[in-house]
Order: C-alpha cells, then structure tokens, then sequence
C-alpha cells in the first residue's frame, strides 16, 4: 500500500485529512484515547457492519505541522503521522505504544518446488510460501507484548507467536492450536507489555483477513485484507479492561438475557422423534439435575426445511413442546440458512416470489447442497430479507419455541465452499460473497434477533455459531464442533476468556465435547470447569456414545448434578455482571490478566479463570490428575469447600478429587446466591442468601423480573450491601419491581 510522501494535512471538526503523494488518509478522532486510521484504498463511502451508531464524542485535540510529519494530541495520547505513512502512537507521558514497522516483509517461500513434490507425492500438503496483501500494515514488535482478543481462535490465552485468518469456517476435523480459523471473525486485538500501558487495536474489514503476531519475523507484527479499506481503530487505557470497554463502546454491548437462558441446556444431535426428547427430559427431572431444556437439533424439521416440522417423528405441532412446558422445559430449536429448493414449499416459494435470495453472476439463484439437499441462501444483507425470516420465526413461536439456535451460518455448504462472486446485498449495494461472507451469520442474527423481539416482547436467546465483530448485540455463542477429547478442555479457558474480552459475554462450548466419545471423568471434569459459563450446554453428535450425565453410571450423576446446582446457585451473581456489563462491556468469566495485568504471573495463565472480580476457578483439565497448583494473585483467599484461607500472590497445591473443582473466594466480598430449583420459574425468587468473605464488604445487587424489557422503565431493583463488623446494612437504591421476601447472610 504505497502513500509516498506527506504533502498536506487540513483539520475539520474531529478529522484530520491528510494528503500524500499516492493516498488521502484520515484521522478521526473519536474520544480522548480512541482514534481511528481510514485509508480508503477501496470504498471512501463505507458504512460499518460491527459499528452501527455514531462513536464521536466531541473532543478536544491539538493539530500541528512540523517539517516532516503532522502530530495529534488529545489528553490521553498522541499521534504522529510521516512521509510513507510512518506513524507512532504515544501515550499521555510521551512512552510510544505502537508504531509503524519501517522495513519490508521478509516474504519468504518456505519449502522448494522440489520439496513440494515430494511431500505432496507423499500424501503430505505442502505449506505455500506469504505474501502481501492488498491491504497491508506491520507494526514494530518490541519483543515482550501478549496479545489478546480474537474471539474463540484456538490455542492459548495469549496469542503472541501464532497467525491467524479471519474467515467463518465450518472445521469438523479436531480443531488444534495452530487452526489459523474457525466460525467466527473478530479481528481485535489486546496488546500487553511487560511496562507501560495496554492498547487495543480493531480492524473494520469484512473481507478475508490475516493477522499474525509474530510467527513470520519477532521484528513485527501485521494485518492483512484481500480487499477493502485499511481502516482500524486504535485505543488506550490505564489498564486492559479500560480497552475492552472502549471496544465494546465502539461495537456495543450484549443485551440482558432472559434469566432462563443462562441455566443448564441439553441437547443431541440425534433426538429423533418426541419419545427421545420427552425421555431425555424425564430422566433430567428424575435425576434432579436443573434443566431449562431438552434442544431441538435438525430432526425435528419436515425433510431439514427450515421453519418446518416432522408431525410424523414429533407429533402434533405444539404439543410436545406444551406438553413438556408443563414440567418447566422451554423449547431452543435449530434454524440453518438454507432453504431447501423445493417448489411448493412456502419458504422457498416466497423468497422467489420476492427475489430474496442470493445469485450467481450469472443472476441466477445460486444453489449449493446442504443438509435438505439443493439448497438457496437468503440474501440476509438486504432489511427487507431479515425482516421476512425474523417474521417467520412466528411459524415456530406459535408452536411455544422460546429460544433459536442460529447454525450453518459461516455458511457452510456441501459441495465446496460458496464462490467468491456469488451476488449478495449489503443493504442496497450489490456485492459479492467475498465481503458478505463474514457478516453472513451477522446479518442472520441481527434478523432473527428482531424477529423475535418483535413477536414475543422478550428478550430474544440467540445462539449462532458464525459472527463478526459486534455481533454480541444480536447473539450468544458457542465456540462450535469441539470435540471429546482433553485438549479440547483444555481450550475452554483461553476460548472462552478470549470471547469475553472480544465483547462476548455470553458463550460456552459442548460440554463433553461435540464429536467423538465421551468418558465419565471428561464429563466430569467438563461440567466442572463450564460451571461458570453463560451458555451452559451439553450437546454431542450422532454416532457418538450418548452423553447425557445418567450415561455414565450414578457416580458421574451424584458429582454433575452438584455442578449444574451449582450453576444455579450463583445465577444471581452471573446476572449481577452482565447487567455491570452494560455500562462496562465486561464479561463474566475472565482471565486472571483482565482484573490483575500488572501481575507478570497471569499474562499467560491458561487454565484459570475469574467470574467477576470475586471468585477464582482451577478446573482439573488433565486426565488423572488429582492434585493441581494454583496460583492465587493479590489479597486474600478463602477455599468454598474447605474454608481454608490463603495470601495471594503465591502458588498453592489444591486437592482437586474427582468431585471437586478448586474455587476460591475473595475476602471482603459478597456474593449473591438463590435457593436451588430444578428450572428457573419453578418457584419465585424471593429470597436472596449474600455468601460474605472477610470483615468488611461492599456490593451491589440488581433484580428485575428476568424476561422483558421492562427493566428499561424503571421496573427494576438496585441494592447495596455493606458488610461491616458482622452486621449488614441494605440500601435500596432503586425500587421498580417486587423485593426478596427475606435476606440472609452465610459468613464464611
């Protein structure tokens, strides 16, 4: 990306443009420590997907021109920008962030032309050598950053060393550390160094992307696009947090969920008629193990025809759904996109009818194979495509779906990946599969959320597997076909932490794992390490072991059971942060490094996590292992099961038996806690027990009725609590909704 030299610079109102030989580059400065960097080397007119309302706050800034380069500074950085675009972020005391790399890519091809034949006449693939790409910026590498962020890529918390692409795709296959791509693409990214402050970067770039951290030179690290502007935005902050509320101001925050939804799912890809799904839910209740339900996956449809379903395998439509309704059970089902190409099926009728599905360049409706067969893709880009699928969401509604399951989305297809110049809309610009793929599972989200919305008035729970960056405002996630085996526990943490800084606050994995066999200590040591998740679901496939927790013998029931009431038990404190979240864009489950980065010891820990600011979890992710070290940060410990105290900033050996998950509890906290039932709804909630660690405490508290959007007028509680020399004083700061009957302390 050539610019030359810097010939010009002009101010107006909160941009800078600046004129160089080869390119006009804007400045626009969106906050004191939020500034966007826009080279419209493709489109000067772009509107952004993730970004859907007005960022710019009015700020104050200073505009200089010296000989050989412009600067910009506002109260909390600044910016100075060079001939051939050389650029450096600075923070408020002068110490440069970031800055432009000066040299070239060292494009290296990795392997000869007669290397590549022999492992390729070996069965072996051949890795390609680099290149540059058609947008293109390096920046230097000092050598002691970790990098964060990205959503649920594969590996490990820290994402340093490794390059990754942003491209939805739909892998099966075991998902490694080394996977450059899975479902979704969001390409931010949180840099820390060992000094200094931390900084986001966000890249608005829907077509297929590339960052790399490292992996190709120590010397920098980079962002590459196919095609579209270069336009990124930089952030900084005192601390990470502050860059992942500054994220999540610029993408927006997730909704409040319908309380519901954030307790125990389960599900299988292969229930195939109402016997299966009613015994699956007898049995949960049998065992009293909490369930809120039993999900529908793709046999539930007439024929895999979306909107659809098989009266012949499940019964009348609505029927099982009311009949199971009456024990408690809310019905979650799957919709993929495809629609199956079928005359005389009223979908597909009507999106001819109306010309709402995407073409080939020839414009004619593109047809690709997924799991009805020949199959066409809504246009999802379009408004008036989204409102015709969120509207027919009232088919399944009627029927009593509660919840819908957002899957296929990347989108995936059966016979090869869609082409390139497959003819899509965004909004009414006509466009092409190459910049619409990415936001496709976006844009299914956004419709189906407002669909929902609309025909219900309640919150809507979508879950999808593919999505962009900013998404969380429309959907939950879950990090897609994992697979039954350790590693893949293993990835839960980082996967999950990393979803939570990237703006979502509400994901979850399979618990057990999706693909392949179970066993009774995975589960276990699975459900326990999920406990916390926002989305908490154990899902398997067809072929494999069935994976519901009876399975397994009544051990692994006694110790899941504990694990799921446990979920429960703290369902108040997880809402608690999600409604912080809302002014934060914090998430619930975090690494250790979010609330303690100036701790060198949590920069890379992999297999701890935080809920909140109060509790500490060390799952057992190793087969066999009893016995695992912890390490506690800053302050004071309390042990849940054992009440034993510890001072932080130490390692400690926990006992960690089959039944038991290492947590740990902040002293001087509270935490809030429900009685336990078997599903949300079963009884009224009107009595609050405030688990206190320590001797003095403070906390705030948020109750509202959990399913609309009432909360929105008012009609909501805010509390606080002071803990001080045994006694407790409750503040009721907002009344809006019905208080708890009684209030109890358990002191530990």
């Amino acid at each position: 990306m050539k610019t030359g030299k810097l010939t010009g610079a002009k101010k107006n109102e909160n941009r800078v443009e600046l004129t160089f030989e080869e390119a006009v580059i804007t400045i626009e400065v969106i906050t004191e420590n939020i500034v966007r960097v826009l080279n419209p080397c493709w489109k000067a007119d772009y509107a952004s997907i993730a970004i859907e309302k007005n960022v710019s706050i009015g700020t104050e800034f200073s505009f200089a021109e010296e000989k050989d380069k412009i600067c910009i500074e506002t109260s909390d950085l600044k910016l100075e920008v060079g001939d051939d675009f050389a650029f450096s972020f600075y923070d408020k005391s002068g110490k440069c962030l970031l800055s432009s790399y000066s040299g070239k890519r060292v494009i290296k091809e990795t392997i000869s032309e007669k290397t590549k034949k022999l492992l390729e006449a070996e069965g072996h693939k051949a890795a390609g050598g680099s290149k540059d790409y058609a947008v293109q910026v390096l920046f230097n590498r000092c050598g002691d950053e970790f990098f964060y962020g990205m959503g649920d890529k594969t590996g490990f918390l820290n994402k340093g060393g490794y390059a990754y692409e942003n491209w939805n795709s739909d892998i099966p296959q075991l998902h490694n550390e080394t996977m450059p791509a899975l479902y979704k693409s969001i390409p931010f990214v949180m840099v820390k160094k060992t000094e200094g402050q931390p900084y986001g970067l966000f890249f608005d770039n829907t077509f297929h992307s590339y960052m790399d951290f490292g992996k190709e030179n120590s010397s920098y690290f980079y962002y590459g696009a196919d095609n579209g502007n270069l336009d990124f935005y930089f952030m900084t902050g005192d601390h990470l947090k502050d860059i992942v509320g500054k994220y999540t101001y610029l993408t927006g925050r997730a909704p409040m969920p319908q309380l519901w939804t954030l307790g125990y799912h389960q599900c299988r890809w292969g229930y195939e008629n109402a016997e299966d799904i009613r015994k699956v839910a007898h049995l949960m209740r049998e065992n009293h193990i909490p369930c809120e339900s039993v999900q529908y996956d793709i046999d539930y449809m007439d024929g895999f025809r979306v909107f659809t379903w098989d009266e012949e395998n499940y019964g009348p439509k609505g029927q099982l759904i009311n009949e199971l309704k009456q024990d408690g059970f809310k019905a979650v089902c799957i919709i993929d996109p495809g629609v199956k190409k079928d005359e005389g099926y009223f979908m597909y009728d009507e999106g001819i009818r109306n010309d709402y599905f995407a073409k080939d360049k020839d414009s004619e409706v593109y047809v690709n194979e997924v799991w009805p067969g020949d199959a066409v893709y809504p246009d999802f880009g379009r408004e008036e495509v989204r409102k015709w699928w969120g509207d027919s969401h009232k088919i399944l509604t009627d029927m009593g779906v509660q919840g819908i399951w957002n899957d296929m989305n990347e989108p995936a297809s059966f016979r090869g990946p869609l082409p390139l110049d497959v003819q899509f809309h965004i909004g009414d610009r006509l466009t092409d599969h190459s910049e619409v793929h990415n936001v496709y599972g976006h844009f299914m989200s956004m419709g189906t959320y407002e669909g929902m919305k609309k025909i219900t008035g309640k919150r809507p729970l979508v879950i999808t597997r593919a999505c962009y960056a900013g998404s969380q405002k429309y959907a939950a996630v879950w990090t897609g076909d994992n697979q039954s085996v350790w590693s893949h526990l293993r990835m839960l943490i980082p996967q999950l932490c990393n979803l939570g800084m990237s703006g979502f606050t509400i994901a979850g994995t399979d618990i057990g794992g999706f693909g392949g066999d179970s066993n009774a200590e995975l589960m276990v040591r699975w459900v326990q390490a999920a406990t916390f998740s926002t989305f908490f679901r154990n899902h398997c496939a067809k072929g494999q072991i069935m994976q519901e927790p009876w399975e397994f013998g009544e051990k692994v029931v006694r110790i899941y059971r504990k694990y799921v009431e446990l979920h429960y038990r703290f369902l108040p404190y997880i809402y608690d942060l999600l409604h912080e979240s809302q002014e934060n864009g914090l998430p619930v489950m975090r690494p250790l490094v979010l609330n303690y980065d100036d701790d060198a010891n949590t920069y890379e820990l992999n297999d701890e996590y935080m809920v909140g600011e109060n509790i500490l979890v060390a799952p057992v992710v190793d087969q066999g292992v009893t016995k695992r070290m912890v390490y506690l940060p800053k302050g004071t410990w309390v042990d849940y099961w054992t009440k034993e105290r510890y001072q932080g900033e130490s390692y400690i050996i926990a006992d960690a038996p089959i039944d038991t998950l290492p947590m740990y509890i902040k002293e001087n906290s509270i935490i809030p806690m429900y009685e336990n039932v078997q599903y949300v709804g079963e009884k009224a909630y009107d009595k609050l027990e405030l688990l206190v660690a320590g001797k003095e405490a403070h906390y705030t508290h948020y109750q509202d009725n959990g399913e609309d959007f009432k909360y929105m007028d008012g009609e909501y509680n805010l509390y606080t609590f002071d803990w001080e020399n045994g006694e407790l004083k409750t503040n009721l700061v907002h009344e809006g909704y019905e208080k708890y009957k009684t209030v109890e302390v358990n002191v530990i």
